[in-house]
């Protein structure tokens, strides 16, 4: 199998939707994106993830969106495409009729809701490993799915499957962390789960990010990243830092409620969400558009 290079900043795409009845997606809006992060330094994309709004996503779309991503993308970056959920016989059977053409990896969140034991989270994993047509990369975001999966778990992953190549973590544990990257097999890339604690996993020997705030201010973001992998720590801080407040905010109510009104403030795509997520606040978004003056990006 192919070495797959997961460094840098990979952006957990939006799917932009129109302000219209069914919010349909929008792809001129998608174009936008991608080219925004490409010409800004993004070095490859997640498509149907979390902020993708996949929950609410039909399969067509979630294949369509894929599909224009890769002809958009014409392999300038790596595309990897988010397949998770807590059936594992079901996305056994998902990986294993999915046309793998163009695409680089799968990511797959650990199984939500179920809250399954340590046993439980690595012979779902292992089932996924022994389906997937492509390398895997694991997600560990317990406060989405009320299960943390520990460093024992992943590194048992990392070392007994050729094909577990990644982890994406989020748990904001920074010493469980700390024991994934002591544990590792050499070739096992961590990265991380949370924009603002991009910095301090990097500083610790992370390879990258996954990111949401990456493809709304890419300008700014895919810099800090930059001086992090070259060891330039007093200019990347200061980027971190700039961007820390605005981070922060895009949170505040949900996510990707927030990057779609930075996105929609930058002229990129619509603020729309499709229910059961509403549209960002008149506040947040206010408060995004002062902080995007700050950075000197409106």
């Amino acid at each position: 199998m192919n070495k797959l290079d997961l460094s840098g900043v990979g952006v957990a795409l939006v799917t932009p939707f129109q302000r219209n009845e069914t919010k349909s997606v929008d792809y001129t809006a998608l174009e936008r994106l991608l080219e925004h992060c490409i010409s800004n330094g993004v070095n490859y994309f997640v498509v149907n993830g979390t902020t993708a709004e996949n929950p609410v996503l039909t399969v067509d779309e979630k294949q369509q969106v894929l599909q224009f991503v890769l002809k958009v993308t014409a392999g300038r970056i790596p595309v990897v495409f988010g397949i998770g959920g807590n059936n594992t016989h079901a996305l056994v059977e998902e990986l294993e009729a999915f046309n793998t053409d163009g695409v680089s990896a799968i990511l797959s969140a650990s199984p939500y809701y179920n809250k399954p034991s340590q046993e439980g989270i690595y012979q779902h994993y292992a089932a996924l490993s022994a389906a997937s047509p492509l390398p895997l990369i694991l997600y560990n975001v317990p406060g989405r799915t009320s299960s943390n999966m520990s460093a024992q778990t992943t590194v048992r992953l990392a070392k007994n499957f050729g094909n577990i190549v990644a982890i994406k973590e989020a748990s904001g544990n920074l010493d469980q962390i700390t024991e994934i990257l002591l544990e590792r097999p050499a070739d096992f890339q961590v990265i991380s789960g949370d924009d603002n604690l991009t910095f301090a996993m990097m500083a610790l020997g992370a390879e990258g990010v996954i990111s949401v705030s990456g493809q709304g201010v890419p300008e700014v973001f895919c810099t800090m990243v930059n001086h992090l992998s070259a060891g330039q720590w007093i200019q990347a801080r200061a980027a971190h830092l700039s961007l820390y407040d605005l981070t922060n905010q895009l949170f505040e109510e949900g996510n990707p409620v927030g990057i779609k009104a930075l996105l929609e403030a930058r002229g990129i795509t619509t603020a729309a969400v499709r229910l059961p997520l509403v549209e960002a606040s008149s506040d947040l978004k206010n408060s995004l558009i002062a902080s995007l003056e700050v950075l000197s990006l409106v």
